[in-house]
């Protein structure tokens, strides 16, 4: 069986904007490799965001195909969709969004719940997971009680605690100090060694993407190679 999490074809996307119409995408092709990383940069309204919606399934494409982990989404129901995202899919945002009513250890046990896993053994796997990115001491704190790097650590954790097969994550650091986001691009680095899990991260951090696998450029709703012009990005 091929190794690609991801393989899409001339997606494009629509937006209705009164009598216009905006084409947001521009036929991307993209394939991903289990067990690969990949930058996708480009400035602000060129449909990076859109892209990875659309990769995770809170989308739909206007055309074009998409294979996540063999299987064609578009043809899924929405009740499938939301199975496949939670056995699946990892996702880590700019902001947290944590519950904030619940714990550290709660946060990340509830894709696990959601799953139907037992609360013990969901808990247990919550707390190895907490351990790895160096939270243990925190299991109990309420978000409120966690710093910004704090609370994306147990985002990045609630991520990958399903042990997904592809994390898509959009800014994940870009509401850091640099000091901050150094340390949580390397905790996704260390992940994504440990757990074999394939990564697609938006980001306008070069140094950043440069240490990833690969590294693509969206500009204006076309997908290309980096270039010398990426770097005034």
């Amino acid at each position: 069986m091929s190794s690609k999490v991801i393989s899409c074809q001339g997606l494009t996307k629509f937006y209705s904007d009164a009598a216009e119409q905006i084409e947001v995408l521009k036929g991307i092709d993209l394939t991903v490799e289990r067990g690969e990383s990949v930058a996708i940069v480009g400035s602000s309204g060129s449909g990076k965001s859109t892209l990875l919606h659309i990769l995770g399934t809170l989308d739909k494409p206007t055309q074009g195909s998409l294979e996540i982990c063999h299987t064609q989404v578009a043809k899924l129901t929405r009740k499938q969709q939301a199975q496949f995202r939670n056995k699946h899919l990892g996702f880590i945002y700019q902001f947290h969004h944590l519950l904030m009513e619940f714990t550290a250890l709660e946060n990340v046990a509830m894709p696990l719940l959601i799953a139907g896993m037992d609360a013990k053994e969901a808990e247990q796997k919550a707390k190895v997971m907490l351990d790895k990115v160096g939270l243990t001491h925190r299991a109990q704190h309420k978000p409120a009680k966690l710093s910004g790097g704090e609370r994306q650590r147990v985002a990045i954790a609630r991520a990958v605690v399903s042990g997904p097969d592809l994390v898509l994550a959009d800014e994940p650091t870009g509401n850091l100090d640099k000091h901050n986001a150094q340390r949580i691009f390397a905790l996704l680095m260390e992940l994504q060694q440990d757990l074999g899990t394939s990564f697609v991260v938006v980001t306008h951090d070069l140094d950043l993407a440069s240490r990833l696998t690969r590294t693509v450029v969206l500009d204006e709703g076309v997908l290309s190679p980096p270039s010398a012009e990426a770097h005034t990005l």
